[in-house]
């Protein structure tokens, strides 16, 4: 049994939604980063606080139901929805707000945006 920490996420400059607490657990161990080009920041910043472990969402695969958070980069209406859906907390390095047809799942309380890793925070 690991012990992990928990971090706060707040909307950086232009965001929506938030702030979020996030904990990993061992059912929910994963921090995964689904933004291309590796692991991006926010979410090693947020692995590296919680103990979680990070993932790159494009190089291999998770299931929603172990993952403590997702981290993308949407700036469209796709992703941006996906993950709130499946009732994963939502974390976009983009300032986006709902939108698209996944709108209506996109809430405060799974999705936040515009986040930078000084963003991230301990509680």
């Amino acid at each position: 049994m690991s012990e992990y920490k928990s971090v706060v996420v707040t909307k950086g400059r232009g965001g929506w939604g938030g702030p979020l607490t996030i904990t990993p657990t061992d059912e929910r161990p994963l921090v995964a980063s689904i933004t291309g080009g590796g692991i991006h920041p926010v979410a090693q910043r947020i692995a590296d606080l919680t103990g979680g472990e990070v993932v790159d969402g494009f190089r291999s695969s998770a299931p929603f139901d172990k993952l403590a958070v997702a981290v993308i980069d949407c700036g469209g209406t796709a992703r941006v929805g996906v993950y709130p859906m499946k009732k994963v907390m939502t974390v976009d390095v983009h300032a986006t707000s709902p939108a698209g047809p996944l709108a209506q799942f996109i809430t405060e309380q799974l999705f936040v945006s515009g986040v930078k890793p000084e963003d991230v925070t301990e509680t």
